[in-house]
């Protein structure tokens, strides 16, 4: 099956800045306003079927604020999107997550947060979520084999979430973990990589209003095979820096380790950001192809920063981007 290959054009030109403080209340009812010393209760734990009490039976999510829609920005279709995976947890082939995540619980759970922060501790996924109005955000997303999709991704900025635990003045950077249970993710009996997964930020880049927090896709709760029940987003980076099934967030004052650059450190930098010009050390990174388009499908050209240039380049003043890739 083709589908119709985005126009090229940058994503910052597809959706209005305006959309970045547009917000349509998802949570019924005025749930708990904010994070303060105490009052973070630990209520009983959100289910993917009732995520948050507005995920409808069909598991549609309700009222979620969508960004402004453009009709020429093709979304890859949904079966792509959920049955092509990377996710080793679960195997190495691109099908095995959707033919095994099955077996992974997300049911109740929880994430852990520490390191540099005034508020810190366990708290469970409705912890996470309550506060929280929910929006569907279309980005363009690039995996590092140089192919790429385009998805509707529903979540909330994670920015809105980390100023609740308070980071003090020594959190430079924010890791993230992947759960890491052998006996629901069979892929962690290998060595294909040192478990748990694990990614990183600079405090600004995770405080971007870009990067998000997601729980869904497509209007529907995010699948186990990609990342429930809690998934990174950052549009402007390579796939894999956007870590699954997150159970636990560390405030740093140094930079952090993470997977693929402990694995393959010459291929694999810290910040991992979309960048034609610097090529993988086993193919180009100058174009790439829609996922599902074919393998005779034109290719096109990649752009810097997946096309978010405008909004993100200024985090990077003064950082040697080919060095620092």
């Amino acid at each position: 099956m083709l589908i119709q290959r985005p126009d090229p054009i940058r994503p910052s030109e597809i959706t209005s800045e305006s959309v970045f403080v547009k917000r349509r209340a998802l949570l019924k009812a005025a749930l708990a306003a904010g994070l303060l010393p105490g009052t973070m209760a630990r209520a009983q734990p959100v289910t993917t079927s009732t995520l948050g009490d507005l995920a409808a039976a069909n598991g549609r999510l309700e009222n979620v604020s969508p960004w402004a829609d453009n009709p020429s920005l093709a979304t890859t279709p949904y079966e792509y999107v959920t049955e092509y995976n990377n996710y080793y947890e679960f195997g190495t082939g691109k099908g095995d997550p959707a033919r095994y995540a099955h077996t992974l619980v997300t049911e109740p759970w929880s994430v852990e947060v520490e390191g540099e922060a005034e508020n810190t501790g366990t708290f469970t996924l409705e912890d996470i979520l309550r506060p929280h109005a929910l929006e569907e955000r279309i980005y363009r997303f690039r995996c590092v084999e140089a192919w790429s999709m385009v998805v509707p991704w529903v979540g909330f900025p994670l920015g809105d979430l980390l100023k609740r635990f308070a980071p003090t003045s020594r959190a430079k950077y924010v890791q993230f973990f992947t759960l890491n249970d052998s006996e629901q993710m069979p892929g962690v009996r290998s060595r294909v990589l040192q478990w748990p997964y694990r990614e990183g930020l600079t405090i600004e880049e995770a405080m971007h209003p870009l990067t998000l927090l997601t729980v869904g896709l497509y209007g529907r709760v995010l699948p186990n095979q990609n990342g429930a029940p809690l998934r990174l987003i950052v549009p402007w980076k390579y796939g894999f820096k956007s870590i699954k099934s997150i159970v636990r967030i560390r405030f740093m004052e140094d930079q952090p380790r993470t997977s693929w650059n402990m694995a393959a450190s010459r291929e694999y930098g810290f910040y991992s950001n979309v960048n034609p010009d610097v090529p993988h050390p086993r193919w180009s990174q100058a174009s790439e192809r829609p996922l599902g388009a074919g393998l005779f499908a034109s290719r096109q050209p990649t752009l810097l920063f997946n096309g978010y240039a405008e909004e993100v380049a200024d985090l990077y003043t003064g950082l040697d981007l080919v060095r620092n890739f």
